[in-house]
């Protein structure tokens, strides 16, 4: 029974849950940045250069006589740069954001400090 007790508890615990919530909300931010590179930026800003080559596709970019596609290593790339680029903007947001909380919220005074702080009240009440 210890070992089933052990990982419920593994399984109900907030780390494990808030990691599975960024799982699939990663899948589906994954998926919008997919189509952000494949539909919009390719089309917009590569098109010419694609056009200039003779090519229709992202993924026809290949070196001649191999199977190397650096076409669509490209486009890995460009999701990836997109991706980290998004998380950077969304902690340091997150971060600022706990800094004025943390500022905000005043210290409270240490155990020592308030002990201090009785001896003078009693002090000053004689």
């Amino acid at each position: 029974m210890g070992f089933i007790k052990e990982f419920k508890d593994f399984a109900v615990k907030g780390n494990v849950l808030d990691l599975a919530v960024g799982v699939v909300i990663g899948g589906a931010f994954n998926a919008i940045i997919k189509s952000l590179v494949d539909d919009v930026i390719t089309p917009a800003i590569l098109t010419p250069a694609l056009k200039a080559a003779n090519l229709s596709d992202l993924a026809q970019l290949t070196i001649p006589g191999t199977a190397i596609k650096y076409g669509n290593f490209l486009s890995q790339v460009i999701s990836f740069i997109i991706v980290a680029l998004t998380l950077f903007l969304v902690i340091k947001g997150i971060n600022r954001i706990k800094k004025k909380e943390e500022a905000a919220a005043p210290a409270e005074p240490s155990s020592t400090d308030k002990l201090l702080m009785e001896i003078r009240d009693n002090l000053n009440k004689r």
